[in-house]
């Protein structure tokens, strides 16, 4: 007959493996959620819709280039514009008080995300700063063919 001290033994063993075993599992998953969050894609993507407190073309703050800080009804949102040269060359501001809407998603780097725009609209006029699969723009994307080929040769 088996004593109740090796069923308690035996209990407490099989707690700790599928305790164990739940762990690695949530850890697994936490891995694959943000190995995921490092490459941007589109059926994750989402709006915010808020009022600019601050704009900063060349911040600090990682990832480097463009932040713009949006009050949402959630709070504020440190967003990131990357190059505003492509904001400059489609003539768009952005000043405190602006009414905005941003398409894009939150983007792991590091340990910490970020909100990574892909589309910034103020009133009717949008900029892409971002193409669809979250590369950053860059200013000569956004020039005419004209303006392109008069660039030809400078250096």
């Amino acid at each position: 007959m088996i004593s109740t001290k090796v069923i308690r033994s035996g209990i407490m063993a099989l707690g700790i493996v599928l305790s164990a075993s739940s762990l690695a599992q949530a850890q697994q998953t936490s891995q694959a959620d943000a190995q995921q969050l490092r490459s941007y894609s589109m059926s994750r993507e989402v709006f915010l819709l808020g009022t600019v407190v601050k704009f900063d073309s060349a911040s600090a703050t990682l990832p480097m280039g463009a932040h713009v800080v949006l009050q949402t009804a959630s709070g504020q949102v440190d967003v990131h514009l990357g190059n505003a040269k492509v904001l400059q060359a489609a003539h768009f501001t952005l000043n405190p008080g602006d009414s905005v809407r941003i398409a894009g998603e939150p983007l792991a780097l590091g340990d910490s995300t970020y909100f990574a725009a892909r589309i910034v609209q103020k009133g009717t006029q949008a900029v892409a700063v971002r193409n669809t699969k979250g590369f950053l723009t860059t200013p000569a994307s956004l020039m005419t063919p004209e303006q392109k080929e008069a660039l030809r040769g400078v250096r």
